[in-house]
């Protein structure tokens, strides 16, 4: 068999193994094509952070150790005020995932909002480990604790 045949007959066994589901997708997009985690996307968008957590909760029963869906699911928790399922979601997606920057970022802007700063600031440490040339979402947290910082002094 010619080269050229050769890889067009191992394209199409790879086509048949796929449509017959012996080839595995990237989780990350099994993830995102997800219905119930594009109707939390809808909920996101609307704040209806009820409905978001009961999306992301029936899709996490189906993706339980993606990282991106444990911080979703924290930051619909932050949203609701409900602090403890807010930071066992994203401890979650950073023990799936120690090098999460937007846990690392959301975990930080909880500990915030419960008026922990030395914790916030662990996670600003942890983000200037892994952004070592800056990222947004290092930014946006050494924003927030600057600001919390400032309003702190004002009072």
């Amino acid at each position: 068999m010619s080269p050229g045949r050769r890889m067009l007959a191992a394209g199409f066994a790879l086509v048949l193994a796929t449509q017959a589901g012996a080839v595995e997708t990237d989780p990350g997009e099994a993830v995102a094509s997800d219905p119930d985690v594009a109707a939390a996307k809808v909920a996101h968008d609307r704040s209806d952070w009820n409905e978001a957590v009961a999306r992301l909760q029936r899709a996490e029963k189906r993706f339980p150790d993606n990282a991106d869906l444990q911080n979703s699911l924290g930051y619909a928790y932050r949203n609701l005020k409900q602090f403890d399922a807010a930071f066992l979601h994203y401890e979650r997606a950073l023990k799936l995932e120690p090098r999460h920057r937007g846990a690392h970022e959301y975990i930080g802007e909880a500990y915030l909002m419960v008026n922990d700063v030395a914790s916030a600031e662990k996670h600003v440490t942890a983000l200037q480990q892994i952004c070592l040339l800056g990222c947004e979402e290092l930014t946006d947290l050494q924003h927030a604790v600057a600001d919390y910082k400032r309003k702190a002094a004002a009072r």
